[in-house]
């Protein structure tokens, strides 16, 4: 759910302000929780190490103990990155098992709002809390950076619980239902860094998607969103949850994903205004990347050998809803969308080089079949 974009004090105007992932969130719940249980007291910020040796400070939320427990809680923040997360309140239990013979030990627990892993494909084990692996190294840093710098030994064998509070409730607006993540949100993130509209994350969904749907030997449907992921799939009946991936607008990048996940085979399930952009030769189609060129559509129906005027009122109709008006009105749907199909299959077969045989799917906005590869 896009979070509300705030301006940042100090930050001169259109900066868009950076924020944490929830891994820097559940790292530095753990960080302060693990304190508070060996010295009975507080410190906020709490310093995070993130990947590639840098720190981030992070204030704490909430804290309480009791005599085997503690529990410290941070809000997380997203920056001016949209992230259903933004705001969400993570946390983490921490209790001493005992001790090891080496190295300090984390046995890490899901609480409530973490979802478990029910699916294999992703960098987790089934069975497992979906507590991706760069979030359990900052974890365990953080651990280990409270041992040392309290001089306590570090041969310890530590349970850290984290806790999403309404998770389960905000995991129902992400794709985890689909990655086989079920019961909550994942903790994610790489760098521990949210960029503001850097794509990572959705990137990393694609691929994790991708990931699940190869693991379970499922055939590949990509789908630029849920209305057409729908109509594909009151098509293709026949196959299974996991070959439905959303992309979005992440085109050029899905093709080279699949090709080299290991795909032969892949369906695009579209409307005319995505068909119109593929065969622009775009990578990636969002509207803020380039307009929507309806020139293209021109020449093709001119290739069709279609007249002139039909020509001129494709170029300058309003949207690509009204290009597929005028050519159901003029009953040259069967003639156009063909060539204009064809384009954008040879721009995907260059984004994937050559390597997946690609179906397409092209539906009217009611769901209607309009041309099938």
């Amino acid at each position: 759910m896009p979070a509300k974009r705030t301006r940042t004090k100090g930050k001169r105007r259109g900066k868009l302000r950076e924020g944490f992932t929830t891994g820097t969130a559940a790292a530095a719940a753990t960080k302060g929780a693990l304190r508070l249980l060996l010295t009975g007291s507080i410190l906020t910020p709490v310093s995070v190490t993130l990947p590639g040796d840098k720190t981030l400070e992070v204030p704490l939320h909430r804290h309480s103990e009791d005599a085997t427990r503690s529990l410290c809680s941070v809000v997380k923040d997203g920056g001016d990155d949209p992230d259903v997360t933004h705001r969400a309140e993570i946390g983490a239990r921490v209790r001493i098992l005992g001790v090891t013979k080496g190295d300090t030990e984390i046995v890490f627990k899901g609480g409530e709002g973490v979802g478990r892993v029910t699916k294999p494909g992703l960098p987790i084990k089934v069975g497992e809390p979906a507590i991706n692996p760069v979030p359990r190294q900052m974890i365990q840093w953080a651990v280990e950076e409270v041992l040392v710098s309290l001089g306590a030994d570090k041969g310890q064998r530590i349970e850290v619980e984290i806790f999403v509070t309404h998770g389960e409730a905000l995991a129902k607006k992400t794709l985890n239902p689909r990655l086989g993540i079920v019961g909550g949100l994942s903790i994610l993130g790489t760098t521990g860094i949210v960029r503001p509209l850097s794509h990572r994350a959705y990137k990393e969904t694609i691929e994790s998607a991708l990931s699940v749907a190869r693991a379970a030997g499922a055939e590949l449907v990509l789908s630029t969103g849920g209305k057409s992921e729908s109509f594909a799939r009151r098509l293709l009946t026949n196959l299974p949850e996991e070959s439905f991936v959303q992309i979005a607008d992440f085109y050029g990048f899905s093709l080279r994903a699949a090709a080299k996940s290991g795909f032969s085979k892949v369906t695009h399930a579209v409307f005319i205004g995505k068909l119109i952009k593929m065969a622009m030769g775009l990578d990636y189609t969002h509207a803020s990347s380039r307009n929507m060129d309806l020139t293209v559509l021109g020449e093709i129906a001119r290739e069709a050998t279609e007249p002139e005027n039909l020509c001129e009122r494709l170029v300058k109709a309003n949207t690509a809803r009204h290009c597929l008006e005028i050519m159901q009105e003029t009953n040259t749907t069967s003639k156009i969308i063909p060539k204009l199909a064809g384009k954008a299959l040879e721009v995907s077969k260059t984004h994937s080089q050559g390597k997946l045989d690609i179906n397409l799917l092209l539906f009217d906005y009611s769901g209607q079949l309009i041309y099938q590869s």
